[in-house]
């Protein structure tokens, strides 16, 4: 079973600063780096990690050989990556010593895919094979009615949120993966337990998994809920730590492990990523998530 993450993939600039900048401060950065990020190679990037079989399907611009480079060293199949005469996306990262972030995303080549590259891809991919998207590329719509017309799952994390665009598109989603706040957008509550109550009434053939920071991650389906704690870490940068969850998360379920086994290893593995700085780099290995459940049971 493959995964085609239809997916962005940054170049993350990341600035250390006492505190985010405010409107007509100039403030020296700690430190600075350059790092591979977008969300959708970080969830590929998690994806190949925790053992799919994941086909990263984007653009970047010509030049930029060495994130191909970095993705394969990963172990993410870069072979339906376009390489345009487009800029590749980018981030501007602020992060705080109480390891709070503040984004500025510049779309670039992720907004660069194109119907034919779809078609293309897509009359590969098998029946049962899954898609998975975020909303950080274009053609969103498209790449799920097609995958539907391919009998395919389609897997949709809509972050950044359009709360209008993702209520028209649910339909042709299978797993909606969300935060709590961008859930609560969705729905039209105020709290968690509202939101928890309410969605599968509105969505009752949608399978949701809703992360709670802190609190853990609680899904639910129809009249089926399962709700697993986080694990308590001292985070340093939570950059990539929805996107840990969600290759994990993923890959468990395609492994056979039953929905409680696979929210309690993508926790954990979300659990290591917070402790270390970075995107992809921060994202930790089976064996690494495995040793961590040895110790927390």
């Amino acid at each position: 079973m493959t995964i085609y993450n239809f997916g962005s993939i940054n170049l993350d600039h990341l600035y250390q600063l006492d505190h985010f900048v405010r409107p007509g401060e100039t403030m020296a950065s700690n430190s600075y780096q350059c790092l591979l990020g977008g969300k959708g190679a970080n969830q590929s990037v998690a994806l190949a990690k925790a053992g799919a079989d994941v086909k990263h399907v984007g653009a970047i611009h010509h030049s930029d050989q060495a994130v191909i480079d970095q993705l394969e060293s990963l172990g993410v199949d870069t072979g339906l990556i376009k390489r345009i005469d487009v800029p590749t996306g980018h981030a501007i990262i602020q992060l705080t010593k109480e390891a709070e972030n503040s984004i500025i995303l510049y779309q670039g080549a992720n907004h660069a895919l194109t119907e034919e590259q779809v078609d293309q891809v897509l009359s590969q991919a098998n029946a049962g094979d899954w898609v998975l998207l975020q909303n950080e590329t274009n053609l969103i719509e498209y790449i799920m009615r097609k995958a539907q017309e391919n009998k395919l799952k389609v897997a949709f994390n809509p972050a950044p949120m359009d709360a209008e665009l993702t209520k028209e598109v649910l339909g042709f989603v299978d797993l909606l993966i969300v935060n709590e706040v961008e859930a609560m957008d969705l729905i039209g509550t105020k709290d968690i337990d509202s939101t928890i109550e309410a969605f599968p009434k509105a969505y009752p053939d949608l399978e949701v998994l809703m992360t709670l920071g802190k609190a853990g991650v609680c899904y639910f389906s129809g009249d089926e809920s399962v709700k697993v704690k986080a694990f308590s870490v001292e985070a340093v940068d939570t950059t990539a730590a929805g996107d840990t969850f969600i290759g994990f998360c993923l890959s468990s379920l395609m492994n056979g492990e039953d929905m409680t086994q696979a929210i309690t290893r993508a926790c954990a593995a979300s659990a290591i990523c917070v402790t270390r700085l970075g995107a992809a780099s921060s994202i930790p290995t089976q064996d690494e998530v495995t040793a961590f459940l040895a110790r927390n049971r």
